[in-house]
Parts: structure tokens; C-alpha cells; sequence
């Protein structure tokens, strides 16, 4: 058993609300005056839609994903679907002049791009209203996301959940496979499972605490929480007619049905240790002991199975001859090969494990089927759910996945029977809806099965049928314990030692160069080592053997370079490689094979000091708002050194870049850097960079042509040389940033000290 959080024991009794410890498995328990269910996204957009036309003063937003082309109400036969998200939300705006819209999205890497709206905040596609307020996070440690999915409005109702507002999720229970409304940008997709849970009351008014907190931390600005809506009123007293404060009409949405009311609702996070920010992992600690409190079943609903200590937990059950039966609904296919070899893999091994231990028969896997679906589609589970008995029911955001649990920032919400048949009834209700809907059945169907049998596994057997129905999922193709262990890179539980390097031109830094070694960097070279390891396996095992085949390349490439229009080409495509984030060394080193080492060169150089001239031209043209937001925290650090110290900045900014190149180039653009300080320095800071992408194409080349022929001393040299250079920069950029600040601190002081002997002579 992997160590960390120990398993409580067994309980015998009903789980009771006093299952939540505040500071443990959870962050908060709240009051909630009612609650509700919802599945699937069709009905969640006609919530949200609802409940936020009635928005008074604040609509919070917290996602994944975001985007505005989103469509929320598909009703009836065709395609056509009412209500734009973003359009939407700038038609709210407009109507209420008090209502501010505050949207916090995670800033996903360039690998997302694909399946991305452009961001508003360069100007391109939707354009928010003014008081339509989009940022985006990028506060987490590398490989971590923001991944909570929260709307509060007014903080007096909230939902929180799987679904993002975003394309391809609108889905109804029916999930039929040829639904005419479930397209995206002319595409269709397949069916789509997902939950959310709505709040009202306090409840909500936490999870409004919440996002604000979020905000604060992604972006340093900080949000106040609404007052609550509320009108003026006569009454008759008696005494006369006297005024009295009302709340105004309820925000619940008419087209939800209320599962329970009164009810307290727990709130479990996950966040990473980041940015001075202290870690939290109450996820995790709430699914460990709802699993051992369980006694007769849990039924669990996830996109992912791949979490040690969750899976720790379960084995531990399965092993007990009174345990309960466990109940887990996934997805029976991946998304694309990379997750088939990642994700899919790992949870292959962690179902393994649990049949391994489940020697009294208590286990069911399976996967929702449908008749009718493309081949290599099936219906997506993406909800994040667990029913212990009738007593505990949990939805939120957080996957049965490692990330989730300490790497991520999740929510979740759960509610506790705590002996109250009322909330029995309403979470055996939905475990019915969920069965029916999987199996194709009325949920009264479903509640007669499983009071028959008295097991959830003889129900689903007893109901199957043929065009509906849950199946029993296969194991997939065995991978050995080695590449697992490589492939475990892809799904951490934490930030791994590489996240470190992420923070190394962070401000508080400055103070930390003084500080010695300790010793060599083990967990970054062990990082390191595994992400080679697995990007070799991938290459070797995945179809990127075939297609990207090394000698097929380079014959490609030179006969690329015979054409007289493949300079000019080339030249071209590093602007919007820059652009779009694409690294520039595959460019220079594809140049140099196709027209030689000089000549490769000299395209390179050319290349990027366009790209960096276009990207210059380009910050000349944006607000000093918008460029201070795409600086982020650690380049705004920088600001002043690059204002003060031109060319040599810039040279240091290329060398070791602390932000995107075109980002490096629009903030020098927008912050009146001289443009020959700037094309310069830009060209001394990428010489070193792109002579070793010179020296490397040429040597691979010659790899290629003679195994022999490679000079091993010059790959050494250029390296050596970079690893120097990036040393002596970082130390000058922290030093010069950390002066700048000393003295701008300084002369404040003494401007206060002036200032406050002024005052005490003329008050003297």
C-alpha cells in the first residue's frame, strides 16, 4: 500500500455528516437551503441560462475550458441551436448596468491550441463587454491546470461540477448516436455523460469565496462579494404600515427540480504547493474515507481510473470477506493514441490490480454502450461522481486520477445522509436515474431490480439488453512494469522536481541565489530522465515510427531546399511558429539539413529577427492594460531592467527567455524599447541558441549519412557553452532586477522621510 493517507477503519453505522473534518477532507461545510442533481449537459445549460438571467450584480465563471461560439439551448429536430455563451454573456451585461461578469479560465499550453478559442485578450474572435472581465491562470506548477469548473451568481446560487462552457459537451440523457445538434465547428462528436450539482445559500456563498480566492491568486486582483439583492416592502404592523428588507425572488432556476433541502454540502479542494500558496489535498482524503465508510456499496462514475491511493483504498475493501460491492462506469475508448498509451495503460494496471484482490466476486467494471456509433467512438464519460450506499453522494470536478489529487486545482461537493431518509431517498433516486440512463431503463425499473436483488452488479446483469446497456470492460494490452512506471510521468500526484525550473526568474528568487547548494538536483535529473525515457518509448511503440522516420526526412527536406521559392518559405515560417508558440529549433535544424550549414544558419537569423520585428511592430500597436497581461507576474518583474538597460536586457531576455518570444517581442514594442536596442539584441541573444541548432542539424546529418563522422567535442562544446551562458545570465537579470528594486525602494524612503519632515515643520 503506497504510504501517505492512512485508511480509517471499517464503520459499521450510517456515514454521518460528521464524515467531514474541515482542514482535512475538506475546506468548508456550508448550509445549503436546497440542492439538485443535474445530468448531463443539456440540462445545465438551461439551468445556467436561467439562473443567470436573474444575475443582479456578479456571475462567476471558473473553468477548464471556455468558449464563446458555445451553444446552450438545442431543442427539436435540425441542427439549429439557440443562445451564443459569449454573446450571451455581453447581452446580460448590457441589460444590468450593476452586473459584473468575471471569467477565469486556465492558461493552457500551445498542445491544447487545436480544440482552443483564440484569447480575447489579443484581440481576436469574441470581444468581451466591458464589464465582461476574461483573464486566465497560469499560476500552477508545470503540467498542472486549472481544472475546477464553478458558476456563482450573486453568491446566492452556484453549480460545480464536470462541465465546462465550452463546445463539445451539450449532450441530453438519451445520448443517441445520431443527435443532429451535437456538432461543433461542423463536426460532429460523440455522446457525451457529465453531472454537476446546484447550491443555494450559504453554500453558494462559499463557493464565491472561493473563486474570488482564485482570482486574487491568478491574477493579484481582488474581487468583493456582491451584496445580496434585496428590495423594500410594506408590511402591516401593528402600529401602521413600516417598511421591511426583503431578499429579492429566488435565483433557482424553474427548470430544476430541487433533490433536497436544508442540507449541509461539504467543499473538498485539491490545489498544488505553488507561488507560496500551501498545498491542499482534501480530495483525496474524502474519497479514502468515503470508501471506508461504505457497507454495502459504492457506485463511482470518472473519466479516469489511474489514482494510487484511491485504488490503495478499494483493493483494501475488495480483500474484506464483508466488504461492499464496487461499482466503477468509465469510458471504454481514449482520446487519441498518446492518452491510449498513457491514461488507458495505467488504468489497465489499476483494474488489474483490484480483480487481483477481488476474491468475493464484489467487482464490476464496465463502460455505457449505445448501438449505432462510429467505429473507434463511444459515449464519453466524463462526470466525476461517487455514491457510498444511500448515505454519501459527491460530484465535482476531480478525476480518479493522481493530478487530481495534488497537482490540480479541483472542488468538489458532497452531501451526507446523516440518518435523514429524505436525502436517502433523493441519492438513491439518482443512483437509478444514473443506472437507467446507462442501461436504457426506467429508473422505477431500476429501484424494483435492485430491491429484488439487493445487489447493484445482479442488477446491471439482470437489465442488460442488446441496443443499451452497461458492458463489462475488457482489460487492454499488457505493458510491462518498466514502461508503466515511464508512463506514470504523464499522470503525477504532485509537481515533479522539473517545476522547479519554472520558478527560476520568479522575484522572491533574488534572495535565494545567495543561499548554497545543497547537493546535486537529483529529482530534476530523474525528471528529466523519465521524460526522455518516454518520449523514446512513444516514438519506438506509437505510429510516430513510421511516419516520422529520420532518413525519410532529410530526403525530404533536401529535396525541399532545390526549390528556388524555399528560402523565402522558410524565412516566413518562423513568424508564425513564434506566434503560435511552436519551437524554433525543429525550423533551423529542418534548414540546415535542407540548404547546409551556413546558408541553414543564415535563414535562421534572418527568420527570427522578422519574426522578432513583426512581433516588436505588433506590441506598438496594443493597450499598456492588455501587454501588462500577457507579460504575466515574472516578465513584469523584468520591465523596468529592459526600460533601463536596452540592449544588454534584450540580449539577456533572447538568451534565457522568460516568457514566449512573441510575447518578449509585443511587451518590448509596447514599453518604448528602442527598436535597434531591440533587433540587436535579439540577434546577439539567439546567435548562441541557433548556432547550436546549426551545430546539432549538421551533426545529425552526418549521424545519418556516417555513424563515424560525428564530432562528439563540438556537440560537447556548444553544449557547455549554452549551460554557461544561461548561468551567468540568470544571475545578471535576478542582480540587476533585485538592484532596480532596492533602489526604487531606497528612493521612496527618502521621499517619505522628506516628506514627513515637511509636515512636522509646518505643523510645528
Amino acid at each position: 500500500m503506497a504510504a501517505g493517507i492512512p485508511l480509517p477503519k471499517h464503520r459499521t453505522e450510517p456515514a454521518p455528516a460528521r464524515l467531514f473534518e474541515p482542514g482535512r477532507n475538506c475546506w468548508r461545510v456550508e448550509h445549503a437551503t436546497r440542492a439538485a442533481y443535474i445530468v448531463d449537459a443539456d440540462a445545465y445549460f438551461k439551468a445556467f441560462v436561467e439562473a443567470a438571467r436573474k444575475a443582479q450584480r456578479s456571475l462567476l465563471i471558473t473553468g477548464w475550458d471556455f468558449h464563446s461560439r458555445t451553444r446552450l439551448l438545442c431543442q427539436g429536430d435540425g441542427t439549429d441551436c439557440d443562445l451564443e455563451l459569449g454573446e450571451f454573456l455581453n447581452s446580460l451585461a448590457r441589460e444590468r448596468r450593476d452586473l459584473q461578469i468575471h471569467i477565469l479560465i486556465w492558461d493552457y499550453p500551445m498542445i491544447f491550441g487545436m480544440d482552443r478559442e483564440w484569447a480575447p485578450i489579443y484581440g481576436l474572435g469574441w470581444k468581451p463587454h466591458r464589464r465582461v472581465h476574461f483573464r486566465y491562470d497560469n499560476t500552477h506548477p508545470t503540467g498542472g491546470s486549472h481544472h475546477q469548473k464553478i458558476v456563482v451568481v450573486d453568491d446566492l446560487l452556484a453549480f460545480n461540477g464536470g462541465i465546462d462552457l465550452t463546445c463539445r459537451r451539450w449532450d441530453t440523457c438519451a445520448h443517441a448516436a445520431d443527435d443532429s445538434h451535437r456538432v461543433s465547428e461542423g463536426s460532429a462528436y460523440p455522446p457525451f455523460h457529465d453531472m454537476m450539482m446546484a447550491v443555494e445559500g450559504d453554500a453558494a456563498r462559499a463557493l464565491g469565496d472561493l473563486v474570488r480566492e482564485r482570482w486574487r491568486i491568478a491574477t493579484g486582483e481582488t474581487l468583493r462579494a456582491p451584496t445580496t439583492p434585496r428590495k423594500m416592502d410594506w408590511v402591516r404592523h401593528r402600529k401602521g404600515l413600516r417598511r421591511s428588507v426583503q431578499l429579492t425572488e429566488s435565483h433557482w432556476p424553474q427548470v430544476l427540480n430541487v433533490n433536497v433541502s436544508d442540507v449541509p454540502v461539504a467543499i473538498s479542494r485539491t490545489a498544488p504547493s505553488a507561488n507560496g500558496h500551501s498545498e491542499a489535498r482534501e480530495v483525496e482524503a474524502l474519497y479514502v474515507d468515503m470508501i471506508a465508510a461504505a457497507r454495502h456499496s459504492i457506485y463511482l462514475e470518472n473519466q479516469y481510473f489511474t489514482a494510487q491511493r484511491i485504488g490503495d483504498a478499494l483493493e483494501a475493501r475488495l480483500q474484506e470477506a464483508d466488504g461492499p460491492e464496487v461499482i466503477i462506469v468509465l469510458r471504454k475508448l481514449s482520446h487519441g493514441w498518446l492518452e491510449e498509451m498513457t491514461m488507458e495503460a495505467l488504468r489497465t494496471r489499476m483494474i488489474a490490480r483490484l480483480e487481483a484482490a477481488d476474491q468475493y466476486q464484489r467487482l464490476r467494471v464496465v463502460y455505457p454502450y449505445i448501438e449505432g456509433l462510429k467505429e473507434g467512438t463511444c459515449i464519453d464519460v466524463h462526470s466525476k461522481m461517487i455514491i457510498v450506499d444511500d448515505d454519501i453522494v459527491r460530484i465535482g470536478s476531480a478525476n480518479v486520477a493522481n493530478r487530481s489529487m495534488g497537482l490540480d486545482t479541483e472542488c468538489d461537493l458532497t452531501i451526507a445522509a446523516d440518518g435523514r431518509e429524505d436525502v436517502r431517498q433523493s441519492i438513491r433516486e439518482l443512483r437509478a436515474v444514473l443506472l437507467g440512463e446507462h442501461l436504457g431503463r426506467d429508473p422505477e425499473v431500476v429501484h424494483r431490480m435492485i430491491d429484488r436483488t439487493g445487489s447493484l452488479g445482479a442488477t446491471i446483469t439482470e437489465l442488460q439488453q442488446e441496443h443499451r446497456t452497461l458492458r463489462d470492460l475488457e482489460g487492454g494490452a499488457e505493458t510491462s512494469d518498466g514502461l508503466l512506471n515511464v508512463l506514470s510521468v504523464a499522470d503525477p500526484e504532485k509537481p515533479v522536481g522539473l517545476s522547479e525550473l519554472a520558478k527560476i526568474f520568479s522575484a522572491d528568487d533574488a534572495v535565494e541565489t545567495a543561499r548554497p547548494s545543497t547537493g546535486p538536483a537529483w529529482g530534476k535529473i530523474a525528471a528529466i530522465a523519465f521524460v526522455l525515457v518516454g518520449l523514446t518509448a512513444l516514438w519506438q511503440l506509437t505510429p510516430l515510427s513510421e511516419l516520422m522516420d529520420a532518413r525519410r526526412i532529410v530526403a525530404w527536406a533536401q529535396e525541399f531546399g532545390g526549390n528556388w521559392w524555399a528560402p523565402i518559405v522558410t524565412i516566413l515560417a518562423y513568424t508564425p511558429a513564434c506566434i503560435v508558440m511552436f519551437p524554433r529549433s525543429p525550423i533551423t535544424l529542418f534548414a540546415v539539413v535542407a540548404f547546409g550549414p551556413w546558408l541553414g544558419f543564415a535563414y535562421a537569423m534572418i527568420g527570427l529577427e522578422f519574426a522578432a520585428w513583426m512581433t516588436y511592430f505588433a506590441g506598438q500597436q496594443f493597450d499598456r492594460d492588455t501587454v501588462r497581461r500577457m507579460a504575466g507576474r515574472k516578465l513584469n518583474d523584468i520591465i523596468q531592467v529592459l526600460r533601463r538597460r536596452g540592449l544588454i536586457a534584450i540580449t539577456a531576455l533572447r538568451l534565457v527567455p522568460l516568457a514566449p518570444f512573441s510575447v518578449e517581442g509585443i511587451v518590448a514594442g509596447a514599453v518604448g524599447i528602442k527598436l535597434w536596442h531591440f533587433m540587436v539584441g535579439s540577434a546577439i541573444g539567439m546567435l548562441p541558441g541557433t548556432l547550436l541548432a546549426t551545430v546539432f542539424g549538421d551533426q545529425l546529418k552526418a549521424a545519418l549519412d556516417d555513424t563515424g563522422s560525428v564530432n562528439y567535442w563540438l556537440l560537447a562544446a556548444a553544449v557547455l557553452l549554452i549551460a554557461i551562458a544561461t548561468w551567468w545570465v540568470r544571475r545578471w537579470l535576478l542582480a540587476s532586477a533585485a538592484q532596480l528594486r532596492s533602489d526604487d525602494s531606497t528612493a521612496k524612503s527618502s521621499r517619505e522621510s522628506r516628506n514627513h519632515g515637511v509636515g512636522r515643520t509646518r505643523t510645528a
